[in-house]
C-alpha cells in the first residue's frame, strides 16, 4: 500500500471507497455503487428515452421524478413531458412528485431517502445541496443517469478537497446566502472545479438545516462537485423526524486528512451582499447598490424558498407594503413549507402586503412561467444563478440576495440594506 492510501481521508475520499470497496485518495478513479438517483421535468424525458432505448426491465438503482420547474405545466409541449414521466412511474415502479409538491432539492430531503454517507446522483446540477445531509451528491446529464440505472453503479475520479472554515458571529442582517454569495466572489465562478468543499467552523455550526441547504446548494456555483456540512445533533434531530431508516453513520473526515486547500473566513464585520448581473461570483455589500431601481423581486427556488426565508419575509412585511410598481412573487419550496406557512399565517402576512404565491415548485427561477421579466426590466431574487436569460429574457437584469435583501428592496423599490428593517 503506498504512502498516499496510509494517511488519513477526506470526507469524499471515504464514502466514494465505501461504495466502491477499496480505500481511495483524491485523483484515483473508481466504480461506484449509487443509493439513490432522481431527475426533474427539465432532463427526465432524456433519461425516460435511454432506459427504454437499452431495453431496462427493471432499475438498478432507486429513482424518482420530481415535477417542478415548470409546475403546473405552461404548455402543451411540457404537458407531453409530464404525461411521459407519469407513464414512465407506472410502468417501472418509480416513485414521482407531481405538481404541487414542490421542488426536488426540498421534497427528496424532507421524504427522508437520503441519508449522511450516501451516494447520490441527480440530473440536475444542484443536486450538490444534500451534502448538508453529509452525502455526497452531484449532479449528472440525463444519460449518465440512465446509465446508472442501467448498472445501479457510475464512475467518479474522486475530488481534491477544499476545506473552508468560517469563524467569527454572524452579525445582524447577515444570512446563509450573505456567506455563500462573499465566499463563490472571494473563490471565483471556477475555482472550486471538481472539487468537493467541506464546510465547517463556529459559525457553520450555529446555523440551522435551512441555511446550511443554502449553502450546500451554492457550492456548485464555484464548479465543486459537492459541499459537505458536519453531521451533528441539529442534522440528526432533522433527519430522525423525516428519515425512513433511523439507523446510519456519519462519515467525517479523518483529522489527519489531506487537503487541496484550507481558508478561513472571518464574517463578523461582513453586510448584506448581493451579486450583480450576469454573474454569481459578483457580490458586494447591498448598501452600495442602493441607487438601482428594481422591477421585480423573487423569493424561493432550491435556494432560499424553505421555512425560514418566508418567516423573515413576513417579519419584515408585517404591518408593511410592496412598493407601487414592484411585482413580488413567492414559491415555496414545497407542500408542507406552504402548509406551515398558511398555519403559522406567514402567507396571510405575505398576500396582504402584495405578494403574488405560486405554486411549490421552482416558479420563475429557470424562465418557463410564472414570472418572465420584460426587456430591460432588474430583478432582485433569492434564487442561484443570475445569467443572462436565466429567467427567460436575455434582456433582463437579475440580482441575487438573500430573502431578507429581496424583502427589504421590494418594499423601497430599489435594492436596500435589510438591516434596519430587521
Amino acid at each position: 500500500m503506498d504512502n498516499q492510501n496510509l494517511m488519513g481521508k477526506t470526507t469524499a475520499e471515504k464514502i466514494l471507497g465505501n461504495h466502491c470497496g477499496r480505500r481511495l485518495s483524491a485523483g484515483d478513479f473508481a466504480v461506484c455503487k449509487i443509493d439513490f438517483t432522481f431527475g426533474q421535468d427539465g432532463t427526465s424525458s432524456i433519461i425516460i428515452d435511454r432506459v427504454r432505448e437499452m431495453g431496462l426491465k427493471h432499475l438498478k438503482a432507486p429513482f424518482c421524478m420530481v415535477i417542478d420547474h415548470s409546475a403546473p405545466s405552461p404548455s402543451e409541449g411540457v404537458s407531453r413531458v409530464h404525461k411521459k414521466m407519469r407513464g414512465f412511474a407506472s410502468d417501472y415502479g418509480a416513485r414521482i412528485y407531481d405538481i404541487g409538491c414542490g421542488i426536488c432539492h426540498q421534497v427528496i430531503p424532507e421524504s427522508g431517502q437520503v441519508l449522511p454517507g450516501d451516494l447520490v446522483l441527480g440530473a440536475d446540477s444542484h443536486t450538490s445541496t444534500y451534502g448538508a445531509l453529509g452525502a455526497f451528491s452531484t449532479g449528472v446529464g440525463s444519460t449518465d443517469l440512465a446509465v446508472a440505472l442501467a448498472t445501479g453503479k457510475s464512475w467518479f475520479k474522486v475530488p481534491e478537497t477544499v476545506k473552508i472554515i468560517l469563524r467569527g458571529k454572524l452579525p445582524k442582517g447577515v444570512f446563509a446566502k450573505d456567506l455563500i454569495l462573499y465566499i463563490i466572489t472571494r473563490i471565483g465562478a471556477d475555482g472550486a472545479t471538481y472539487k468537493a468543499i467541506e464546510f465547517s467552523g463556529p459559525v457553520i455550526d450555529k446555523l440551522g438545516m435551512d441555511g446550511r441547504f443554502t449553502i450546500s446548494n451554492m457550492a456548485v456555483e464555484m464548479g465543486a462537485k459537492t459541499g459537505f456540512m458536519p453531521v451533528d445533533k441539529k442534522t440528526i434531530s432533522w433527519l430522525k423526524m423525516r428519515a425512513k431508516k433511523h439507523k446510519f453513520k456519519a462519515v467525517t473526515a479523518d483529522r489527519d486528512a489531506s487537503y487541496d486547500a484550507v481558508i478561513e473566513y472571518d464574517i463578523s464585520r461582513l453586510s448584506p451582499q448581493v451579486s450583480s448581473p450576469h454573474s454569481v461570483d459578483s457580490a458586494g455589500p447591498a448598501e452600495n447598490l442602493k441607487k438601482i431601481k428594481i422591477d421585480q423581486a423573487f423569493l424561493g427556488t432550491c435556494t432560499n424558498g424553505r421555512l425560514d426565508d418566508l418567516r423573515v419575509a413576513a417579519k419584515m412585511l408585517k404591518s408593511r407594503s410592496i412598493a407601487k410598481g414592484v411585482k413580488f412573487i413567492v414559491a415555496p419550496a414545497s407542500r408542507s413549507i406552504l402548509l406551515e406557512a398558511l398555519n403559522s399565517g406567514i402567507i396571510d402576512v405575505l398576500v396582504k402586503a402584495g405578494a403574488a404565491v405560486v405554486a411549490p415548485g421552482c416558479g420563475p427561477c429557470v424562465g418557463t412561467h410564472n414570472g418572465i421579466p420584460a426587456d430591460g426590466e432588474i430583478v432582485i431574487s433569492s434564487a442561484n444563478r443570475n445569467f443572462k436569460g436565466r429567467m427567460g429574457n436575455p434582456s433582463a437584469f437579475i440580482y441575487l440576495a438573500s430573502p431578507a435583501t429581496v424583502v427589504a428592496s421590494a418594499m423601497r423599490g430599489h435594492i436596500t440594506d435589510p438591516r434596519k428593517y430587521l
